[in-house]
């Protein structure tokens, strides 16, 4: 499936793939001043944020396209590669991760989604991520397979979670930032909307994870 995408290449060795949430497009990253924030702190750092619908994502479609068409590619002409994404594209972000760990050196998630009801309650009604032990059934799904990988992720792999304290599924993106380092985190006043997704983006920026130009 082709992709559309919008880019930002200055012939930067570390490139950030940029997921959207349900309804977003990749224009929204342009639109929104994230492109904007990255020239201002002249990090040096190509961006490539991705067009994808909720038909690809449902039939799984979507990431196998993103690995092939986008993240293979750049492994070739890239020193670095990460990928994020806001809501949804957190979610899908974090699986493509935990699926296929070479693909990626670092992980971006604002607002990630973290999961269906049916996979949060699992967990809960096990007592927590600490208590529960997966099912065979439930690794068939993505998103139990997420969880499990969040029980212990790789030290070594750099991550930034972003989330709104008031965001409607803060209390399952404050467990899943909590897998992650303090330095990782980042909560902020705010719903699951633009208005603190930028701030978020800000405080990724300025996270220093990537050089700035010389």
């Amino acid at each position: 499936m082709p992709l559309n995408t919008v880019d930002r290449r200055i012939g930067a060795k570390t490139l950030l793939v940029l997921l959207p949430g349900a309804y977003m497009r990749a224009a929204d990253f342009v639109a929104q001043g994230c492109f904007a924030a990255v020239e201002r702190a002249g990090l040096d750092l190509d961006l490539c944020a991705v067009d994808l619908d909720l038909e690809a994502i449902s039939s799984g479609r979507a990431l196998p396209a993103v690995a092939g068409e986008i993240l293979a590619p750049a492994r070739r002409d890239y020193a670095r590669v990460w990928l994020g994404g806001i809501s949804l594209g957190g979610l899908l972000s974090l699986c493509q991760a935990v699926d296929h760990p070479a693909s990626v050196d670092g992980l971006c998630l604002i607002a990630p989604y973290p999961g269906s009801r049916l996979t949060t309650n699992a967990i809960a009604a096990a007592g927590g991520l600490a208590a529960w032990q997966p099912t065979a059934s439930q690794l068939a799904d993505p998103e139990f397979r997420a969880w499990r990988w969040l029980k212990a992720p790789p030290p070594e792999l750099p991550v930034f979670v972003g989330y709104g304290t008031e965001d409607r599924f803060a209390a399952g993106m404050r467990d899943l930032a909590g897998c992650f380092p303090e330095k990782a985190r980042c909560a902020l006043p705010g719903g699951h909307d633009w208005p603190v997704w930028r701030q978020l983006w800000e405080h990724f920026v300025a996270a220093g994870h990537f050089p700035t130009r010389s």
